[in-house]
């Protein structure tokens, strides 16, 4: 398969957006340019932006490989995608609402009843529960793809806690410090304003009980998660308390946070924490990790939780499968960005089909993320393959597939020049009283020659996403 190169396609040459860093990039000396991309990791060591890797002894933290050559969107691409990212998010948390309510779309049999009713993600203790302003994804970040000029497909939605948005702005900061005179050169739209927004966007779905300016504050699992470094960083940059479930209380209906002057009542609380570990009194009873009642608080409307309990059925890789369905179910309209073609392994057919094909298909878990538990078949070998055959028959209802794709790539900097690798973007939106969608996001790069998976914890890197102000 041949790749779409975002900066030089094989069919043409020098692609629009590109033409300016281009001729920049023509007048670099290579020796700077090497010395750039380490002062760029000294940056990240001394600001200690790394993940924790489970499972691996001796590596529990790591630095993020950070590539200083940017993505380049032009504004008209963007502004295509945002309207299908809009549409998409829209039909999130309209398909949220309504399984937990009326369930038409179940009636409807536009979803099969027994996708939703044997689902692990779906929470019973959710159905009737209307969330603060009626809004369940806050957050959400939408993992796209692109395979050619016009054509970009969404991978997958996550809307539980999707992470990597401190990274997508350390990335602009680094770049900035690192070469202002390009930041000069060339009109970029700014991604750092971020935190405000979130801000923002979590203040206007306060309960109606709240004060003026309500009190936000990040609930993170603790310093051993892998994304830690992002909690924190976004307490900080918003201003507001970082607390974990011990700092946490139930006081007079509502939940409060330990301060040096007593207990202070939060309005709304942004999780980091998954929603089997939330509430001990609800979910699982060992959990050190929520607060005891919280569930209580939330169901008499007195907190906001984002994103809200409840919420990992739409990332489900099985319920992705029937997106473009949702979406015209709650829209009225057809899908704007399009699926990847999806086998549901769950179904005897689609089954057969891909244990026929594993040498050519990506089979991922439906509930899996961050590149664990899939197999990539054009990569594996045929014992690999054999073993992930069992693993199908075995429980193929914990299975989705879909094509190898040619993913787009964008030029790194190697020792030997720029090179191709493939990349994708996973954009952050925030839902409240309007979607907001930061002007970029996080492009992740596969930073082995030929590999398709991204993933930092899999070995890939990041990149500084540039939306040109055109």
């Amino acid at each position: 398969m041949v790749a779409f190169d975002e900066m030089r396609p094989e069919s043409a040459g020098l692609r629009n957006p590109y033409s300016e860093y281009d001729n920049w990039l023509s007048e670099q000396d290579t020796a700077r340019l090497g010395q750039k991309m380490k002062d760029a990791e000294n940056v990240f060591r001394r600001t200690g932006i790394t993940f924790a890797v489970y499972g691996e002894q001796n590596a529990a933290e790591r630095l993020i490989p950070f590539d200083i050559v940017p993505r380049i969107l032009a504004g008209a691409e963007w502004r295509r995608l945002t309207q299908g990212i809009e549409q998409r998010v829209q039909a999130l948390n309209a398909f949220l609402e309504d399984i937990y309510h009326r369930q038409e779309i179940l009636r409807a049999g536009r979803i099969p009843r027994e996708l939703i009713a044997g689902n692990v993600a779906f929470l019973p203790e959710m159905i009737g529960v209307r969330p603060p302003a009626g809004v369940y994804t806050h957050i959400i970040g939408t993992d796209i793809v692109r395979t050619g000029e016009n054509e970009f497909y969404v991978l997958e939605d996550n809307a539980r806690t999707p992470s990597g948005v401190s990274y997508m702005i350390e990335n602009r900061e680094t770049m900035m410090q690192l070469f202002p005179e390009l930041f000069k050169r060339i009109k970029v739209r700014p991604v750092e304003n971020y935190p405000q927004l979130l801000r923002q966007s979590l203040a206007a779905v306060a309960p109606r009980s709240a004060d003026e300016q309500p009190t936000i504050a990040v609930l993170t699992p603790g310093s051993f998660n892998s994304a830690y470094f992002e909690h924190a960083f976004l307490a900080d940059h918003m201003g507001v308390e970082l607390v974990e479930g011990q700092d946490l209380r139930v006081v007079d209906g509502h939940v409060a946070m330990r301060t040096t002057e007593g207990y202070k009542r939060i309005d709304v609380l942004y999780r980091r924490v998954d929603d089997d570990f939330l509430d001990p009194l609800t979910f699982n009873p060992d959990s050190i990790l929520g607060v005891p009642g919280i569930m209580d608080v939330y169901r008499a409307g007195n907190i906001t939780i984002a994103n809200a309990p409840g919420t990992g059925i739409a990332d489900d890789k099985a319920i992705y499968s029937y997106m473009p369905e949702i979406v015209e179910f709650y829209t009225g309209r057809k899908a704007i960005l399009g699926n990847i073609p999806t086998w549901r392994c769950s179904e005897a057919d689609s089954l057969a089909y891909v244990l026929e094909h594993l040498s050519e298909l990506v089979v991922k878990e439906v509930h899996g993320s961050g590149g664990y538990g899939m197999l990539v078949g054009p990569a594996a070998s045929k014992k690999e393959r054999e073993a992930f055959a069992d693993k199908l028959r075995a429980r193929p209802g914990n299975y989705i597939a879909q094509p190898t794709l040619a993913l787009s790539t964008c030029p790194i900097l190697t020792d030997a020049g720029l090179a191709p690798r493939h990349v994708d973007l996973r954009p952050f939106v925030l839902v409240s009283d309007r979607i907001r969608i930061v002007p970029g996001g996080l492009t992740r790069v596969a930073l082995k020659p030929g590999s398709l998976v991204v993933n930092s914890s899999q070995g890939g890197g990041t990149k500084d996403t540039w939306v040109l102000d055109d």
